[in-house]
């Protein structure tokens, strides 16, 4: 059966603490099967969308461990690529006492950072409408190249594509490498979904911010968030970089929600009062949507951004709106957040119905 999402990037294990603190004080680990595209496309395939999925994985005991998770999960083999030559990455995850996480990494030479370019062919992209990378196969070795080819030559076959540039310092030599490498991302990239931090690390600016709070009715007010969307969304039309630039940006905000900022290209058939222009005579002025996120209780939050893309993916090819599309991808991230890892907890359909139908909105935690 002909699959028309494909989501690319790493897939790792994630080593969860028996108890929150940092890594030189916690006693013991537990193996729980990560990595924020593996996370997404197995959230994709909960949500009774289950996508291709492009990874590469050591022949080792821990890849073969992933891959039949993966394939528990309902995703397909045809694109999890074993490496003979490379092990498979390991992240060791630790927590503080609000469920906030860091991550150290075992990632030199690994599986991951040796993906190679055109491994995904020009029949494959052309039978599939959505294409989604993230950003940590960008930091390092053959990957960098391979995942920017896959959204330039995506984005040329007329697939929507999506990108998450989860911003890890530790796996960067230094910062300016990052902003360089990832908006040469976003040129060929149609949906990002971002943090403040990662939207600031790009090297965008939010000139008018006076406050953090939620979405204003002109630029001159806008809050930080919003600003940064916006300026994401002007890259492209000022840029020589082949490519126009994202026409829709999610703002994950932590314990404050979501944002998300879309543009006039973008198919979004919204008449929700909540979703507001920045300027009502003007037809060309971005949509804005804002979310305060739904009250539960937090138990880890590693995950949630990677369930939030999910949700966002199902939400958009489902037809929603972007009020529609905002609120149901902070149920999935809010409802990942509730039990502990990052694959393991991602929700069912119904399980994210029942927040929809049942929840209170209010500040979860760790989107």
């Amino acid at each position: 059966m002909t699959r028309d999402v494909l989501v690319a990037g790493e897939t790792l294990i994630d080593f969860l603490p028996e108890r929150s603190g940092s890594l030189e004080d916690v006693p013991g680990f537990e193996r729980r099967p990560g990595g924020a595209p593996a996370n997404v496309a197995v959230g994709l395939a909960r949500l009774e969308h289950a996508p291709q999925f492009w990874t590469r994985v050591g022949d080792d005991p821990f890849g073969r461990y992933l891959e039949s998770t993966l394939s528990d999960a309902g995703l397909p083999s045809r694109f999890v690529e074993f490496d003979a030559d490379a092990k498979t990455t390991l992240a060791f995850v630790t927590h503080d006492e609000t469920g906030d996480r860091e991550f150290s990494f075992y990632r030199d030479g690994t599986a991951d950072t040796r993906l190679e370019p055109g491994r995904v062919d020009d029949a494959t992209l052309a039978d599939l409408d959505w294409v989604h990378a993230g950003g940590v196969t960008l930091a390092s070795g053959s990957s960098r190249a391979a995942t920017l080819d896959l959204l330039e030559r995506a984005s040329a076959a007329g697939c929507t594509t999506s990108f998450d540039p989860n911003f890890r310092p530790e796996l960067w030599p230094d910062g300016e490498t990052f902003a360089r490498v990832g908006r040469d991302a976003l040129a060929h990239v149609d949906v990002c979904k971002a943090t403040v931090e990662e939207l600031e690390r790009l090297g965008f600016e939010a000139e008018s911010s006076p406050t953090d709070g939620g979405s204003a009715s002109n630029a001159g007010s806008a809050s930080k968030p919003e600003a940064l969307a916006r300026a994401a969304l002007e890259y492209g039309r000022s840029t020589e970089i082949d490519g126009t630039g994202p026409h829709t940006v999610f703002v994950t905000r932590g314990s404050e929600g979501a944002l998300a900022v879309s543009s006039a290209r973008a198919a979004w058939a919204s008449t929700d009062s909540t979703a507001t222009t920045n300027a009502a005579d003007d037809d060309s002025a971005p949509i804005v949507a804002d979310h305060p996120g739904f009250d539960v209780d937090v138990v880890d939050t590693t995950g949630a951004g990677d369930a939030f893309v999910a949700g966002a993916i199902v939400a958009v090819r489902d037809g929603r709106s972007l009020e529609g599309t905002l609120e149901f991808a902070t149920a999935v991230a809010a409802t990942t957040t509730t039990d502990s890892g990052a694959m393991t907890a991602l929700p069912t359909r119904d399980g994210v119905d029942s927040i929809l139908e049942n929840g209170e909105k209010s500040r979860p935690d760790g989107i």
